[in-house]
């Protein structure tokens, strides 16, 4: 099987259909396999459960196979009476965000497997030239997992909504803002991170939002342990987990009723994956994990404004405020309101940019704030032109 042929997908149920061992297991233990597969992490060293051999797949190719494996999990879980692939079109057709991001211009050209195939591609890596291979997947592929939760509710209510990705969006964002702030020692790189993350909060429209606020949105057993995980995660970013961040882990594991046992295996298991992996994931080698993250990031969002700056220029140039803002946003600081306006504006311009899709899926938001940084730095003279003065 080639997870980046045509037809990887089909090729998959049927291999699978020839040994289903793990689609016997339990929840809480295939959810453990995800997390040794790194899909969990965000960074995909292994397939779930050893379900196929990794031969040489990328990254991007295991996170692929990781993902169809889990949707195929809960697929069976549920005992879905509905056919899985189609199953999956439908509850990815079912979000309006991601339908209007990247499935819209799918639908209607291929076969279902063919379309789940194009769908999953966007979802998860939306361009091979747009990510780089250091590039941080915190952002994107460690927040996969929230499909995965929204896909169980959907198969038992047979409907979803934006709302719930936004909340659980919000809260895993608002959890790892919360680990960051409690970090003893920040380096100028943490400071960025934690000013990303605030700016995101704001674009989903939640003001001064705290961990009390959004602890009420976890719920079921699946959110409490990947809750739990993406916290344990955000506070190894320095490479160790100090007492402010272990009381706080403490603190969570006992707000969402898990056992100490629960907690001790969650910090364990990320000590264990990241020191075990350290020399197949390209971010451990580097000095700090936030700095990498930040760096990263940087590097992507101005090669995604490069290659579409002259779509975006045109964009911008039919909104003068939005350019006023943006050029304001260089010397001074925007107000809340004028904030709230600069990101709705560019998620409508970014909505008809499909290079752009990356800004529309979870944890997306956290990209938003270095892309209102750099537009102006990367285009001077633009700017310039069009500046509209008070």
């Amino acid at each position: 099987m080639n997870p980046s042929a045509d037809g990887w997908i089909k090729k998959l149920l049927k291999d699978v259909s020839k040994n289903e061992t793990f689609l016997q297991l339990p929840i809480n233990t295939f959810y453990h396999h995800l997390k040794l597969s790194g899909y969990i992490y965000g960074n995909n060293v292994a397939v779930v459960h050893e379900v196929f051999d990794k031969n040489d797949w990328t990254d991007e190719e295991l996170c692929k196979v990781n993902h169809i494996l889990a949707l195929l999990y809960i697929h069976n879980s549920q005992s879905s009476e509905k056919n899985f692939v189609e199953s999956v079109i439908q509850f990815y057709n079912a979000i309006e965000e991601y339908k209007e991001s990247f499935i819209q211009g799918l639908l209607g050209k291929k076969q279902s497997s063919m379309l789940l195939e194009g769908i999953i591609n966007k979802r998860i890596h939306i361009d091979d030239n747009l990510l780089t291979k250091n590039f941080s997947y915190f952002i994107t592929n460690a927040l996969l997992f929230i499909d995965i939760l929204a896909y169980q509710k959907y198969l038992s209510s047979s409907s979803i909504s934006d709302t719930y990705l936004k909340d659980m969006e919000l809260t895993i964002e608002t959890i790892a803002l919360t680990l960051f702030e409690l970090k003893t020692n920040k380096t100028k790189y943490d400071e960025s991170l934690i000013k990303l993350f605030e700016s995101s909060l704001r674009y989903q429209y939640a003001e001064n939002t705290t961990y009390n606020d959004v602890i009420k949105y976890i719920q079921n057993p699946l959110e409490k342990y990947y809750a739990l995980d993406i916290a344990c995660m955000a506070s190894w970013t320095d490479k160790e987990i100090d007492h402010k961040e272990l009381e706080f882990l403490n603190q969570l594991g006992n707000d969402l009723e898990l056992k100490e046992e629960v907690i001790l295996h969650a910090i364990n298991d990320i000590n264990i994956f990241y020191i075990s992996n350290k020399d197949q994931i390209p971010l451990l080698t580097k000095k700090n994990l936030a700095q990498s993250f930040y760096d990263n990031s940087s590097k992507m969002v101005i090669k995604l404004i490069n290659r579409n700056s002259k779509r975006l220029l045109k964009e911008l140039r039919e909104s003068k405020e939005l350019m006023y803002l943006l050029t304001k946003s260089t010397t001074k600081t925007l107000s809340p309101e004028e904030q709230k306006k600069v990101n709705e504006q560019l998620l409508d311009i970014i909505k008809s940019i499909p290079s752009l899709a990356i800004f529309m899926l979870p944890g997306g938001a956290i990209l938003l704030p270095l892309f209102v940084k750099f537009i102006p730095k990367l285009l001077p003279s633009s700017f310039d032109e069009n500046r509209i003065e008070d």
